[in-house]
């Protein structure tokens, strides 16, 4: 799908116009009757009135000032307004909310316009816009049209009428409501890149009008619940039975698990629990074995945690069950039982001077000529992985693409992601086995630069990290990091070690010691769950890791730059 050009004056009408023909070819048979109707009526107007169509589409909001649009590659917008207006795609003089009112003028405007309201309600000249809102919505008054609110100022008001329909067109387009019409913009400018993917004829993101409008109606529930309105209202809209499509379901499980969430922190814990045992959100479970034990359900906890015990959805509930089974056991007089033990990676303690950073505070305390340190939180691991595995990753599979501005497989967070490409990952890491891992990432570093990805953060890999890496990790370990990876992308992808340390010029460059990650934790912090978990695997493959607890320096105290050598097992501290 080609985009406009910026120099294209209209160049957002010709990106429009693309989507248009785009669900006319691809979704003719979702289409309402109506949507295929203004499609085909979209084509016949004015070139005048499709551009100013367009650029309210693409402003915020639905209401407008004629004397606010005024574009010179339109001309007379209130001569292109008319064919719309007649077409009921824009209402003109429709009433206004105060609230709405407020929106499309200015201060002084207002002050001009309704003065004589703001002295009868005793409100001072000098006092805020809000101040003047609230006081004035205090009295309740009816939406009336602009011209009734504010004569002197002589303008028009026009309301987008298509606003919704379009909404529909972008979610069609994109499969989501999160990007915007401005992809296109930020995709000519360079802002975004994306990488390019066949696509086939038949690529949607939805099969039927039904899976459309149940994804809309999931997100006004979302909107609601991010609102904050009343459970009782909200819960009587959310659907309650799975949905066919995974896809749609997992949304629905998500909604679901935030309202029991919610429930459960306000004490409606019946509730709470009735909507954990319908939610397929993964951490459904966990959350009804806390909702048990909150109601001294002792037993029908420690039965269901037990059988989670025995087949955990991911690493976080393991985690998570080897803390409550034990306690449960204790509740009902039973012997708690062995719980695994952590491995425990070497410790280092630090006494440094107050910084605004406590990692690059850290950094810059260890780094040395021969021995540089790293900032690179997530970023390392995962774009070695991105780089390595890039072909695997944005493969054109079916339903994993289906426009052009994805910054990776819609499918990257599901549990069948590599099983659906686990002969292109098996190929790409076994790079690793053969020693051409590191001119296959250097190659795709350079060739691929700057596009979007989910694993490659651009800005924190330069060339310079990129080579120390290559230079300093065993192939042995970058492999079972990707393997980690893969298990479960969106636990995985968090929760690495802030900080990396190189010896490059170590003489044996087989040894591990050729780099040290190191976690640091600033006063009064601690390890989170999903660092805890990548220390523990760090550790039990003998991967050189260390957690650096930092306390800041009183006056008077002295720094001491003392550093272990790559070969010194840090137990004790540095300061």
């Amino acid at each position: 799908m080609a985009l406009s050009t910026l120099e294209d004056p209209l160049y957002y009408l010709a990106n429009f116009r693309r989507v248009l023909d785009w669900l006319t070819s691809r979704y003719a048979d979702v289409l309402s009757v109506d949507e295929a109707a203004f499609i085909a009526d979209f084509q016949r107007l004015p070139q005048p009135s499709q551009a100013l169509l367009v650029r309210m589409i693409m402003r915020r909001g639905v209401d407008f000032r004629a004397s606010r649009l005024d574009y010179a590659e339109i001309g007379d917008t209130r001569a292109a307004a008319e064919p719309l207006i007649a077409a009921g795609w824009i209402e003109e003089g429709a009433p206004l909310s105060l609230e709405a009112l407020f929106a499309l003028t200015t201060r002084p405007e207002i002050g001009a316009q309704l003065g004589g309201w703001l002295a009868t309600c005793g409100l001072s000249r000098g006092a805020g816009k809000g101040v003047w809102l609230a006081a004035l919505q205090a009295e309740s008054p009816e939406p009336r049209p602009l011209a009734e609110w504010a004569p002197g100022l002589e303008d028009r008001h026009y309301r987008l009428s298509v606003d919704a329909m379009c909404e529909r067109f972008r979610l069609m387009f994109f499969g989501n409501l999160r990007q915007q019409w401005s992809e296109f913009v930020l995709a000519e400018l360079g802002v975004y890149r994306f990488e390019t993917i066949e696509l086939e004829a038949t690529s949607r993101a939805f099969s039927r009008r039904q899976e459309l409008e149940a994804y809309q109606h999931l997100h006004r529930c979302r909107e609601r619940f991010e609102a904050d309105e009343a459970m009782e209202s909200l819960l009587a809209d959310v659907p309650r039975l799975p949905f066919a499509n995974d896809w749609l379901e997992r949304r629905r499980g998500r909604l679901i698990y935030k309202l029991a969430y919610r429930l459960e922190r306000q004490g409606e814990l019946d509730q709470a629990l009735a909507l954990y045992q319908d939610c397929s959100a993964p951490e459904a479970r966990l959350r009804r074995i806390r909702v048990l034990e909150a109601q001294q359900a002792f037993s029908d906890a420690l039965a269901l945690a037990e059988r989670a015990a025995a087949d955990p959805v991911n690493a976080a509930e393991r985690q998570a069950l080897e803390r409550v089974l034990p306690r449960l056991r204790r509740k009902l007089g039973l012997a708690p039982g062995r719980r695994p033990e952590a491995m425990q990676p070497p410790r280092l303690d630090l006494v440094l001077p107050r910084a605004t950073s406590v990692e690059r505070a850290v950094a810059r305390h260890l780094c040395r000529d021969e021995a540089p340190v790293c900032y690179v939180e997530n970023a390392l691991v995962n774009g070695l992985f991105g780089l390595l595995c890039w072909e695997a990753i944005f493969a054109p599979l079916p339903g994993a693409f289906f426009h052009p501005f994805h910054s990776g497989p819609v499918d990257l967070f599901e549990a069948d992601f590599q099983v659906r490409r686990r002969d292109r990952f098996d190929s790409c890491l076994a790079a690793l086995e053969t020693g051409d891992y590191g001119a296959i990432i250097r190659r795709r570093y350079r060739e691929k630069w700057g596009i979007q990805s989910p694993f490659v953060f651009w800005e924190a890999l330069d060339e310079h990290l990129l080579e120390l890496a290559l230079q300093c990790i065993p192939a042995r370990h970058l492999r079972l990091w990707f393997e980690r990876l893969l298990g479960d992308v969106r636990a995985n992808r968090a929760g690495m070690p802030d900080l990396i340390q190189f010896w490059p010029e170590n003489a044996d460059p087989s040894q591990a010691t050729r780099y040290r990650m190191i976690e640091v934790k600033g006063p009064g912090d601690r390890l989170q769950d999903n660092q805890k978990r990548w220390l523990d695997f760090c550790a039990r493959h003998d991967m050189a890791v260390s957690v650096c607890y930092v306390s800041w320096a009183s006056e008077g105290d002295v720094e001491v730059a003392g550093l272990p050598g790559p070969d010194t097992a840090v137990t004790g501290s540095d300061s």
